[in-house]
This record gives structure tokens, C-alpha cells and sequence, in this order.
């Protein structure tokens, strides 16, 4: 980046400073929402607050499908097929 590109661009700095944190974080959240390791803890939260009787166990089986499908996701999309 030039000089005089550089100074015509200042003005827009914070924009782009902006934009770079938001695209770090929805990457974070991307990972987060499709990493197994997390899949599995919060499937294992869900049965200790089924046991624990904090959940019913209706909101059980609901949030268990929903996180199933979301791990099952994930490893289909995280495996390499081997279609030649």
C-alpha cells in the first residue's frame, strides 16, 4: 500500500479494523459450532442435567436429536471422500 493510498484510506480504518474482528469471530464460532470435542460435552451436560432432573425428559430427546444431527454434520463434512 502507497503512500497517498494509505492516507486516502484512513478515513475508513476503523471499518476495516471492524470487519477483521467480525470475520475472527464468526470463524471462531463456526469452529466451536462444528468441532465434535464440544458436540460431545454438551451432549454429556445434557444426560447430567436429565439425571439431575433439571430437564425433562421431552427437552432431552429434543435438544439430544439437535446436537446428534450437529455432530453427525460435522463429521460428514470433516471426512474426505474418496470419490476419484
Amino acid at each position: 500500500m502507497g503512500l497517498i493510498t494509505g492516507l486516502l484510506t484512513l478515513p475508513i480504518a476503523p471499518v476495516r479494523g471492524v470487519v477483521w474482528v467480525a470475520e475472527k469471530l464468526n470463524a471462531a464460532a463456526e469452529r466451536e459450532l462444528h468441532d465434535p470435542g464440544v458436540l460431545r460435552a454438551q451432549l454429556a451436560l445434557l444426560n447430567r442435567e436429565l439425571e439431575d432432573g433439571d430437564i425433562g425428559l421431552e427437552e432431552f430427546e429434543r435438544e439430544e436429536e439437535r446436537l446428534l444431527d450437529r455432530l453427525h454434520a460435522a463429521q460428514t463434512c470433516s471426512t474426505p471422500s474418496d470419490r476419484r
